[in-house]
């Protein structure tokens, strides 16, 4: 997910009754739910280089202990920058209790990237293998108004529960914490009736043919703005077929614009490109995907010789709609002899002749 609704979460997480436990638990909390996105800072080493480890070791659970304590000491450094400072002394920092609460955030940010159609792999190193629910889009509005409407309101009534907490004691349910609990729950449920319609979006799918031939499989990607409206993608033995899903209903193409989309040729420029670092990162994540090869002018791009271009595209992100349609795309750029001239994982930039 994208990093607010990583942070409204781990702040809800916080609220919801570790604040209890422990001076600056929410913000701990807060933090280590957004913090294995570090890891975006491998970009630095190349476009290839920071898409093979984004979502890698600090996304596992082998990382996330780790990530954690990197949180916690930043927290302490703060704390003791600030004169050993917190707003209720009666509760002072617990840092073994907060290295927990701060590895229970990092674990909420694996569940919140496997619930969306990019995926995780968080067996990492162990394993290589990308899982994903796609449940929820990359950036889902509906989990962002719940998350953000659970942390404001409860501020908007603040008089009120600190008045009803005065008159109940110091044993009185914290401002907010009731909020948080619903609000957690509320996504939990969201959770669970995406689930159920996604079965409904991908069992649609299996249950035809296309062109007369059954689906080797199928799958059912979300849209960011309707919960009941899928993007189906499915493999058949000599073509890939897309179209919408109406899991309400459901029904399969409500609006006739399937798409077909034939293999293409496996040839030695292909098998060049797949075998390149990118070409194998790459076929690690997608899902469904295809490669075009062009042919380019006899001119040299950039002073090197560069032939042939190879585009790789992963068919779940090939829906006109998707935000992320050319962003998640990658090229290999080869010479006749096919050695390879450039690695680019992302939006092809246009090319010099």
């Amino acid at each position: 997910m994208e990093p607010v609704t990583h942070f409204l979460f781990g702040a809800a997480m916080g609220r919801s009754g570790f604040n209890r436990k422990t001076a600056l638990a929410t913000a701990t909390m807060t933090l280590a739910a957004e913090a294995p996105d570090i890891d975006v800072f491998s970009r630095f080493g190349g476009s290839a280089f920071g898409f093979n480890h984004h979502r890698g070791f600090t996304h596992s659970f082998l990382g996330v202990p780790l990530v954690a304590a990197a949180v916690v000491g930043l927290i302490y450094l703060f704390w003791r920058l600030r004169g050993r400072k917190v707003r209720n002394p009666n509760i002072p920092p617990r840092w073994g209790l907060l290295f927990c609460f701060a590895c229970l955030a990092g674990f909420s940010h694996i569940l919140l990237d496997f619930t969306n159609n990019y995926g995780v792999r968080a067996f990492w190193p162990f394993s290589e293998h990308w899982s994903s629910a796609d449940l929820v889009f990359i950036v889902d509005p509906i989990i962002l108004i719940v998350l953000a409407l659970g942390l404001m309101l409860p501020a908007l009534f603040s008089l009120i529960n600190e008045e009803i907490g005065a008159r109940r004691g110091p044993h009185a349910m914290p401002a907010g914490r009731l909020a948080a609990v619903l609000t957690l729950l509320a996504v939990v449920t969201y959770w669970g009736v995406r689930e159920y319609e996604h079965g409904r979006a991908v069992a649609a799918l299996q249950s035809r043919t296309y062109h007369g031939v059954d689906a080797i499989r199928a799958s059912a990607y979300p849209y960011w703005s309707n919960p009941f409206r899928w993007y189906g993608v499915v493999e058949t033995p000599n073509f890939f077929a897309t179209m919408d899903v109406n899991s309400l209903t459901p029904e399969v193409d409500p609006t006739g614009g399937m798409q077909i989309r034939y293999k293409p040729e496996e040839t030695a420029i292909t098998l060049a490109a797949k075998k390149t670092y990118l070409g194998r990162v790459y076929l690690s994540w997608a899902q469904y995907p295809v490669t075009e090869t062009e042919e380019l002018p006899n001119d040299p791009i950039e002073n090197k010789r560069a032939a042939y271009i190879v585009r790789f595209r992963d068919l779940r992100y090939d829906d006109p709609e998707s935000p992320a349609r050319g962003a998640l795309g990658a090229f290999v750029l080869l010479t006749r002899d096919l050695q390879v001239v450039e690695e680019h994982f992302g939006k092809e930039f246009k090319l010099e002749r």
